[in-house]
């Protein structure tokens, strides 16, 4: 199979294939299990009847994933370890794509079928757990704990548990302020049966919806781009190991900012620096690569050996007036040096081991013209994604609407109730987007209705929200183990019946 300037052998084109499908798969049946929230506040307060919810809804979902940044999709992919980031073409490569999408689906439609709001982001993220765990496990000289990157884990952790305290909370906390300053009695009284509601509040809850729906594809999305990345990067780097449509400018600029980032660190390295970094040169890769690796420590070598590795992404990038003047096995070797240097800039700043000012504003300015280059996402990939999430949204989403629309509370959803959950879910999603965390629409809105109720003394049905917060407490460790047990087999067939090392 020929693709541009690459062949791809036939064993390898078949894994493209149905890696392609599986995470396009993924983003489908997230689209009926998320967006379902989405749409069932203005299903149950007959602001829109189902078909339409679901179109317009599906609508708004594509155009979030459509404009949206990129920047969660390579923070789920950051939760890897690094080696298999960096060899994600080889065997535990592959295994790992199948095991993440496998585990993720299976677990997904379990909860769907049982009407259950569960996270598709825990759903990936116990995956993710899972595949690297066993990754340090089966493949000898890994340390079991070394298999996650934890500091990352950290940060996407903090963001799923503390979302729907904020959802819950805050979505109480509107209503009750809605009430003290708006005083219109029909705004908090349940729908009449059939009735549309009056068109200001119409107005209003058609608002929401759009606005979840919209933060929900600019988000969830992204981790289906996140791992069609993974999956094209890994079986066909010559093409996606780098930005081809980087122009000129781009290039000159990274390699004008390279050179000023290498007299940094040599700097920055002491006296002897300089001699450092040309002794490290040809041990630079392993020495990059164990410092941004789960535990890595800050040694006298760290710095002259990002440097050195810095000083080869110069020299690849300084004579070059775009990509395609390399070979694909030359873009797949910069990916790996410019990602450990972007890589190992970034745990310089997080770590605060650089103090200087000037430092610090030129390594931030070096590492997002790094990212430029290699954390892209083509427009096709976009679209195919924003299919898949749309189509998902408007097949399967009546199991989780009829949960969240009848079963949380003992009452009906009121107008105010249904608006307060879906701003606040809307809001708390642009804003973890903003920052490139990802978080759970389902936990998120499904909180906020739940704190509407409570707020509005409406009273929570005890059996469903044990059914959800079961489902909730279950879904890392099911997938942790489903990520882990389907990555042993695969990887297994994999390496050992196809042969592909």
């Amino acid at each position: 199979m020929h693709i541009g300037d690459v062949t791809i052998p036939a064993v390898e084109a078949v894994f493209l294939i149905l890696a392609l499908g599986l995470a396009l798969g993924f983003e489908f049946v997230n689209g009926f299990h998320d967006t379902a929230n989405a749409v069932a506040t203005v299903i149950y307060t007959h602001t829109l009847r189902p078909h339409y919810a679901v179109v317009w809804s599906g609508c708004w979902n594509l155009i979030g994933v459509l404009v949206s940044s990129g920047t969660v999709a390579y923070s789920i992919i950051s939760l890897l370890p690094v080696e298999l980031v960096i060899h994600v073409g080889s065997s535990a490569g592959f295994a790992m794509v199948f095991s993440l999408l496998l585990s993720a689906i299976i677990w997904n439609l379990g909860t769907w079928y049982l009407g259950l709001p569960a996270s598709s982001s825990h759903t990936l993220i116990g995956s993710i757990l899972g595949v690297g765990l066993a990754h340090a496990l089966i493949l000898p000289g890994h340390h079991f704990m070394g298999g996650v990157n934890w500091a990352s884990t950290k940060n996407v952790g903090l963001a799923l548990l503390i979302s729907p305290i904020v959802g819950f909370c805050c979505a109480g906390l509107l209503l009750l302020l809605s009430k003290a300053l708006i005083k219109n009695p029909a705004l908090y009284r349940a729908p009449e049966k059939g009735k549309a509601p009056p068109w200001w509040i119409r107005s209003l809850l058609l608002f929401t919806c759009t606005g979840v729906s919209y933060a929900h594809g600019s988000n969830d999305g992204q981790k289906g781009m996140g791992l069609i990345m993974l999956i094209l990067i890994g079986i066909v780097p010559g093409l996606f190991a780098v930005n081809m449509n980087a122009d000129s400018v781009t290039l000159q600029h990274v390699t004008s900012d390279s050179q000023k980032v290498t007299i940094a660190l040599i700097s920055a390295a002491g006296p002897a620096g300089a001699g450092q970094a040309a002794a490290l040169s040809a041990n630079a890769t392993t020495l990059v690569t164990n410092y941004v690796g789960p535990g890595g420590q800050l040694t006298p070598e760290t710095l002259p050996a990002i440097a050195a590795l810095n000083q080869q992404v110069t020299a690849t990038i300084t004579p070059l007036k775009d990509f395609s003047q390399l070979s694909p096995e030359a873009r797949s070797a910069l990916r790996t040096n410019v990602y450990l240097v972007d890589e190992g800039i970034a745990k310089l700043l997080k770590s605060g081991k650089v103090t200087d000012a000037d430092a610090k504003t030129l390594l931030t300015a070096y590492k997002t013209s790094l990212d430029q280059l290699t954390k892209y996402i083509p427009v096709w990939v976009k679209i195919a994604v924003a299919f898949a999430l749309g189509l998902g949204t408007m097949v399967g989403w009546k199991r989780i609407v009829v949960t969240v629309g009848e079963k949380i509370g003992k009452a009906h959803l009121t107008y105010a109730q249904g608006a307060c959950a879906e701003l606040v879910a809307m809001c708390t999603i642009l804003a973890a987007d903003r920052f490139g965390l990802p978080v759970s629409t389902t936990h998120v809105l499904s909180s906020g209705i739940a704190g509407t109720m409570a707020a509005n003394h409406s009273g929570l049905q005890k059996e469903t929200l044990r059914n959800i917060l079961l489902a909730w407490v279950l879904t890392l460790p099911v997938c942790i183990f489903l990520g882990a047990f389907i990555f042993a087999m695969s990887f297994e067939v994999i390496f050992h019946v196809l042969g592909i090392k």
